[in-house]
């Protein structure tokens, strides 16, 4: 009866189409090596194989195949073989975040291998929406799997104010679905401590000023 029971269940599992030692890994590899940009592949993959999706891929699951690579030599490699134009996309490592230090702070370069493929219920994307004149702020939280939203109104911007709003939606989550939530480094996130510890799930943050790791909530919210 158990096997009958996960049957369904593997056969639902997706392959990442960006797996290493897949056909297409292989095609993105070499293009970047020789100067491709990830939107140039994208493109043409797109081009020459308009009816087969399983050909394509979007330059935004190219940008996160290469950053979830393992750190060493060929992640480097492939990283730093990205076309000077679009060095905005490499994580920043130097100089002074311009919206402050986050002590304590876990990279999302950090979290763990299972997050990139989207299969378990368990990981969380978080953002904050602005009003206008900053008068008011709206959180939300996009699980990966699913693309499932949760949203909880703001007293304000503020450090507090994040810790209650993702206290308040979260908790009410059972703890087995909340092992891990992303979000950028905004100082509303200054205490993301007292919030990992309160809902027992481990915060990572993104790199300043790069949007695409966080690409869950930038879809369901912009």
């Amino acid at each position: 009866a158990s096997q009958a029971a996960n049957a369904p269940k593997q056969r639902s599992v997706r392959t990442r189409k960006l797996a290493p030692g897949t056909v297409l890994w292989q095609i993105v590899k070499t293009l970047i090596r020789v100067g491709w940009s990830p939107e140039q592949i994208a493109g043409q993959r797109k081009r020459i194989n308009p009816e087969d999706l399983s050909k394509q891929v979007s330059h935004q699951t190219i940008y996160a195949a290469l950053y979830a690579l393992p750190k060493g030599e060929r992640r480097k490699e492939l990283i730093e073989s990205l076309r000077p134009g679009k060095q905005n996309r490499r994580p920043r490592r130097r100089g002074n975040d311009r919206r402050g230090q986050i002590p304590n702070m876990a990279s999302i370069h950090d979290r763990p291998a299972e997050v990139e493929d989207r299969q378990l219920p368990s990981h969380w994307e978080g953002d904050l929406i602005k009003g206008a004149r900053n008068q008011s702020a709206l959180s939300t939280l996009v699980k990966r799997q699913s693309r499932y939203v949760l949203m909880a109104g703001m007293d304000g911007a503020d450090a507090h104010s994040a810790l209650q709003a993702f206290t308040r939606r979260l908790r009410h989550v059972t703890r087995c679905l909340r092992k891990t939530m992303a979000y950028d480094r905004g100082k509303e996130m200054a205490i993301h401590e007292e919030l990992a510890k309160i809902l027992k799930i481990q915060v990572y943050l993104a790199d300043p000023d790069s949007p695409w790791q966080e690409a869950t909530t930038r879809i369901r919210t912009d």
